[in-house]
């Protein structure tokens, strides 16, 4: 059983160069799988144009960050959750204007997150895809940036992209790649190969681990269109073993990097990247 002992959670963002590779989905059945091993898990929709981790838990949430920043609803209020005890903050557009907002804006914020500092393991950021500010803003700010990719040549030339622009605007040096819909591992360990031979030939102070791969498996195709989750309705398929071992390595790897700070940290952060 995991300590609740007072400790700062690990702020976790999860990433992708293009969109299309099943980001989202992951991050929702990856919430499952931590939460599954006794993790208190929150996840923030951090991203702009197509908020939906709401959807893949079937959810429909009445407010967002929005009427928070607006002061008409607390966070506690703004937050819904899963039958699985997940607690998610709906964000979406509410993040769109992270450099408009005012001092006394982003103290209502600092002050919502800084009540939830207690309440979690892991949070995890589901950013937007592409290397538009307010996704760079988040990857930034977190403890941890795991890149989704596919084995498509353009969702490897744009992972590089990500981590290269990652590397030279912010300084971020580390990342962690999930190879998904994947035909083999063999596939993925070359779509790792192909990003970490670029790296070693042109960022060499970037540093990639190799945190998974999933298969494709029509199952979790199924489990999308009906707004399911495939650890729910099909925990033996192998895209579902697959997300358990991430789930597994990400909490081998907690003694290896220490989460930085509390929540109101992480948004602090985010609003010193976004000026």
């Amino acid at each position: 059983m995991p300590s609740h002992e007072k400790q700062f959670p690990r702020v976790i963002a999860v990433t992708s160069g293009k969109g299309g590779v099943g980001k989202t989905n992951i991050v929702g059945n990856l919430a499952v799988a931590l939460s599954q091993k006794g993790m208190r898990v929150i996840i923030i929709d951090a991203d702009v144009g197509l908020a939906n981790i709401d959807i893949v838990f079937n959810l429909r949430p009445e407010y967002t960050l929005r009427h928070v920043i607006s002061g008409e609803k607390s966070l506690e209020e703004v937050m819904i959750e899963t039958r699985h005890k997940i607690r998610i903050i709906p964000g979406g557009s509410g993040f769109a204007s992270l450099t408009r907002l005012n001092e006394g804006q982003k103290l209502t914020l600092l002050g919502e997150f800084e009540a939830l500092a207690d309440q979690a393991d892991i949070i995890l950021v589901d950013t937007g895809a592409g290397i538009s500010s307010n996704v760079l803003y988040f990857n930034a700010a977190s403890d941890e940036c795991i890149i989704v990719a596919t084995t498509e040549p353009t969702s490897i030339t744009d992972a590089y992209a990500m981590m290269k622009v990652m590397s030279k605007e912010y300084k971020s040096r580390y990342f962690k790649l999930v190879v998904n819909m994947t035909e083999s591992e063999k596939d993925a360990k070359r779509v790792f190969g192909s990003l970490s031979n670029a790296l070693d030939k042109f960022l060499k102070d970037v540093v990639l681990t190799y945190l998974g791969h999933i298969p494709f498996d029509r199952l979790l195709q199924q489990a999308v269109q009906k707004r399911s989750l495939l650890l729910d309705i099909t925990p033996d398929a192998a895209a579902a073993k697959a997300v358990e071992n991430i789930a597994a390595s990400i909490l081998k790897q907690e003694q290896s990097g220490h989460a930085r700070g509390n929540l109101t940290f992480f948004m602090n952060k985010v609003f010193q990247t976004a000026t």
